[in-house]
């Protein structure tokens, strides 16, 4: 039986991690490609990944590479290419850079995995799932972001350093963008089905989505570079419910219509991901000042999507 493929563009902190955990979760094998001026750091990168086989039990075969060639078959594609926000640049001249990154690498995706489902990592994230799509013509179901399943995670985290017990425990949703754009649903959050407001007071609660929501800015903060150990497992959470059509229910950016009223765009909601990629938008009512919230998260990925258009016409 042939191993499934998991390709990752961009062989960054996150990149790299990203196929660390896929070797570990043994999902299949692994293409870790990068420019041909970092092929060298894709390929030892991807080497001793591989000499971690022996120790790990894992049979993935892993490979660093700058050739797309190499990316064909893929049943996944994760792109995380694309540069950090550095001191004294401004959204618009980041937005800029980095769809110039992930258009080159979307064209490169579709031309060699023309079948793969896509997930995007790179920031802004809601503009860059958007540029995917556009450039790739893939169907939304086969193009979605990673940020909810990141999000979430620290949520929880955070709530289990709280309350003193076991992650696994806890249940939670997020919905929106990502960072100062999330949504949280304290009403949905709970302990082994215990309400979460019944273990901590409004106020804890608010503190741990507070902190979630600059998770990332606090990581920096510490270690003047972004994290990339969570956001890599919250990638490969939603590449092996794809590999192994698990069916999970992850919070993704993925593409909603009337979906909550979105009105097309790529946004953060519970979604089933399986063989199909995003095989349903799991949708729910919300309250008045969640939908407010929702809503308000909406329209700065409309905004994004907006700049991205008005700088490249043609992505319209």
């Amino acid at each position: 039986m042939q191993r499934s493929k998991i390709s990752i563009i961009g062989a960054g902190n996150v990149g790299a991690t990203c196929a660390h955990w896929a070797a570990a979760k043994e999902l299949g094998d692994i293409v870790l490609l990068d420019i041909p001026d970092k092929e060298g750091v894709a390929k030892g990168k991807a080497l001793d990944l591989a000499c971690c086989g022996p120790i790990e039990r894992f049979d993935s075969q892993v490979i660093g590479t700058s050739d797309y060639k190499d990316i064909a078959n893929s049943e996944v594609v994760v792109i995380t290419a694309g540069l950090p926000r550095e001191p004294g640049m401004s959204r618009d001249d980041l937005i800029e850079t980095n769809v110039k990154i992930v258009r080159s690498v979307s064209e490169k995706v579709a031309e060699f995995a023309p079948n793969a489902n896509v997930i995007v990592v790179s920031n802004p994230l809601d503009a860059m799932v958007y540029t995917a799509w556009k450039v790739t013509g893939f169907p939304t179901h086969r193009v979605m972001g990673q940020a909810g399943a990141l999000d979430v995670a620290r949520y929880r985290a955070f709530l289990a350093m709280e309350i003193g017990c076991s992650v696994e425990d806890i249940s939670a949703l997020l919905l929106g963008g990502h960072g100062d754009d999330m949504v949280p649903l304290p009403r949905l959050t709970s302990v082994h089905g215990v309400p979460i407001t019944d273990l901590l007071s409004i106020e804890k609660v608010t503190a741990c989505v507070d902190r979630a929501k600059v998770g990332g800015g606090e990581i920096v903060k510490l270690m003047g570079t972004s994290a990339f150990y969570a956001p890599a497992s919250g990638t490969i959470q939603m590449a092996e419910a794809i590999i192994k059509d698990k069916k999970r229910i992850i919070p993704s950016a993925a593409y909603c219509q009337k979906e909550f009223g979105v009105g097309g765009y790529f946004v953060g909601v519970p979604a089933v991901l399986g063989s199909g990629g995003v095989e349903k938008v799991v949708e729910f009512k919300l309250t008045a000042d969640e939908q407010k919230l929702f809503n308000e998260s909406v329209s700065h990925v409309k905004d994004l999507v907006a700049v991205v258009t008005k700088m490249f016409p043609d992505l319209a």
